[in-house]
């Protein structure tokens, strides 16, 4: 039985009275304790700062040549907190409604709760470091819209937040660094947990440049790995991001949450062609300003500047009216492609939608006009200054845009499709953030815990900084507390010669396999059967079928796979290899698990549960429940479930109109 270690008492309190009675670790027996971090994005560089300010040994991961380097610098939009700096009816109660609504009522009400709680302290402490957040005319911080809420609670640095935040934390976590409390290991990548008597005590890592494994000892082992899109090989992730850290978690016994639900982000610039190795992101702050529309005649070949205005159809305006563009971002995607699959989508490919600004720009404009009291000012005059104001907020975005269509976005509209983006699922941790391994802890979008089956925008970030600077701290010394006494154990010890070996053993019987194709020919093939049948839509057949596609292609890997030059060098294909390697095994997991879930949610959209009107149908009463898989060999999975309660946010069917 699943125990989430939920508090007692009312929802409001538990995370304060959870604070005030968890046990504590005194400031010498913390110089003793070593804790190890694999991962060292928001999540991970945010805790090991934080743990290494307390006085903690921390010893931090990062597969990159710098921490600088975490995906977490590519986000774009912003980041949630519920400060009401607008005064226009947020709450702290507010913030936790949306997000357990806005994520389908598949998240925990405790650890939802206690993200909205502390995200006005994640402001401060960024402020504090230095973060450049937007500033209003009078030194306020500014706020903007995300989808899938009526309020604005989204503070932002123009179209780069991911990247201020994570320099404040990275500059945290050098000072800490500085001083000795944090041992770096960049170039470094996780291949094992090494787990004694039932607790995770370690880890077996890779020295990237040299090839050399290494055993680390830590009382606590914590994942910040981030999450597992590049399954799907095209996705808007880093091209080295991956889930071997979080999938070698689940082969030591770490059960793996909702592995389904991934999440397909609106607002990209479309695939390009067969080459292409990665997706790029357009922010969902654009959604503020710019109306998404497609021309209401199919197939219709007509620049979009020659289509009037009434033969436009503002599709998410006319759906969704409450919200309109505004709308979630399962439900953006899935209108889009709703759209395109009907026959008016836009481009050469007709597989992407418009993204306009020009009625905002010339908003804007006339806004400016009056405050620099211009009288009767010219339409150029009017472009002029809109574009400014535009250029001011999302410059940054605008011109990325440019570099990579050839496309002036301030004179044409975007055209954007749906990307694989983030992943809601990863390992089940309880309230705590423990896995179901002892002393084994997953944080930010390495964990399942608190955005269920859609995440809103902006809430990533939210969500790694608060596990890493305001969660972990208390519940990792409250674990800790109990094992001041167990002293460093020995690098000889069996488990950790046994994961070596093992880790060994599997380099190589890659290295020895000398095939004839690629890595990426196998991360191709295994992406598109993932696209295709795992995707933005899933049936039971197609599902069927991907799994024994996966399992054919997954012998053919380990047959026939080529990877050129040694173990014991700066070897990228074999870090490929090995990655690859896993997403063979998960990707037949979320089928598994979206095969069982019969019903739709949030991104899971199971195409024989859907409302007259097409939009996702729950079944609260099969399907409100966690579903944790246990790994018991291959292709052999155990279902585990933990189940929903919702005292203050009842289930409603989602209605944005």
């Amino acid at each position: 039985m699943l125990n989430s270690k939920i508090p007692a008492g009312s929802l409001d309190k538990k995370w304060e009275d959870y604070k005030g009675h968890c046990k504590l670790v005194n400031p010498a027996n913390k110089r003793n304790m070593e804790v190890i971090i694999v991962g060292t994005g928001l999540a991970g560089a945010s805790a090991a700062a934080s743990l290494g300010e307390l006085g903690y040994k921390v010893k931090a991961f990062c597969f990159q040549d710098s921490p600088r380097r975490a995906h977490s610098i590519a986000a774009q939009g912003g980041i949630n907190a519920a400060k009401n700096y607008q005064n226009d009816g947020d709450s702290v109660f507010r913030l936790f409604y949306d997000t357990v609504k806005g994520g389908d009522y598949r998240a925990r009400e405790a650890n939802v709760h206690r993200l909205a709680e502390v995200s006005g302290n994640i402001i401060d402490q960024c402020v504090a470091q230095g973060v450049p957040f937007a500033r209003e005319y009078g030194g306020l911080l500014s706020n903007r819209s995300f989808g899938g809420t009526q309020v604005q609670r989204t503070f932002y640095a123009a179209g780069q937040t991911g990247q201020q935040l994570l320099l404040g934390a990275y500059s945290a976590l050098e000072r800490q660094v500085a001083l000795g409390n944090v041992t770096m290991y960049n170039r470094h990548e996780m291949l094992d947990i090494v787990v004694i008597d039932g607790k995770a005590r370690g880890i077996i890592a890779r020295n990237l440049i040299t090839g050399k494994l290494e055993r680390h000892f830590g009382h606590a082992v914590l994942l910040a790995s981030g999450g597992y899109g590049n399954v799907f090989y095209l996705s808007t992730n880093a091209m080295g991001s991956n889930v071997t850290a979080a999938w070698k978690a689940t082969r030591k016994g770490a059960f793996f949450g909702n592995p389904c639900f991934t999440q397909i982000h609106p607002t990209c610039i479309p695939v390009s062609g067969d080459h292409q190795s990665k997706l790029t992101l357009m922010s969902e702050s654009l959604r503020n300003d710019g109306r998404i529309w497609v021309p209401k005649k199919q197939n219709d070949n007509r620049k979009p500047s020659d289509i009037p205005e009434d033969e436009r159809d503002y599709y998410l305006e006319r759906r969704y009216p409450a919200f309109g563009n505004l709308v979630p971002r399962d439900v953006a995607s899935r209108a889009a492609k709703e759209r395109c699959d009907a026959g008016y989508g836009v481009g050469s490919s007709k597989q992407a939608v418009y993204l306009d600004f020009a009625y905002n720009m010339d908003r804007y404009g006339r806004i400016e006009a009056s405050k620099r009291q211009l009288s009767n000012p010219t339409p150029e005059q009017i472009r002029k200054l809109g574009k400014e104001v535009v250029a001011e907020k999302y410059g940054n975005l605008f011109d990325m845009y440019a570099k990579i269509t050839g496309e002036n976005p301030y004179e044409v509209p975007m055209r954007i499709y749906p990307a694989v983006h983030y992943t809601m699922g990863g390992l089940w941790v309880d309230y705590e953030l423990m896995t179901t391994v002892t002393g084994l802890y997953a944080l930010g979008e390495a964990n399942f815990s608190d955005h269920g089956a859609n995440r809103l925008g902006a809430s990533a970030l939210m969500q790694g900084l608060a596990d890493g600077y305001f969660v972990i701290p208390y519940t990792l010394g409250n674990y800790l507390a109990d094992d001041i006494k167990t002293k460093a154990i020995s690098l000889d010890h069996p488990a950790f010669v046994e994961a070596e070996k093992n880790v060994q053993s599997t380099i190589d019987k890659l290295m020895s396999i000398k095939g004839t194709k690629s890595v990426d020919h196998f991360h191709k093939k295994l992406g598109k059967i993932m696209w295709d049948k795992c995707g933005m839509a899933r049936n039971e057949q197609g599902l069927k079928e991907a799994i024994v596609e996966i399992q054919a292609l997954r012998k053919e890997f380990w047959s026939d796979v080529r990877i050129p030059g040694d173990a014991n060098e700066f070897n990228p294909e074999l870090e490929k290899a090995g990655r690859v390697a896993d997403f063979l095994e998960l990707g037949e997991l979320m089928c598994v698990d979206a095969l069982n879930r019969r019903e739709s949610c949030g991104g899971h959209f199971r195409e024989e549960s859907q409302t007259p009107d097409g939009e996702a149908q729950r079944d609260d009463e099969n399907f409100a429940y966690v579903a944790a898989w246990e790994y018991k060999g291959e292709s052999q999975f155990e279902l585990h479930k933990e189940a929903l309660e919702f005292v203050e946010c009842k289930p409603t069917q989602r209605s944005y109109k």
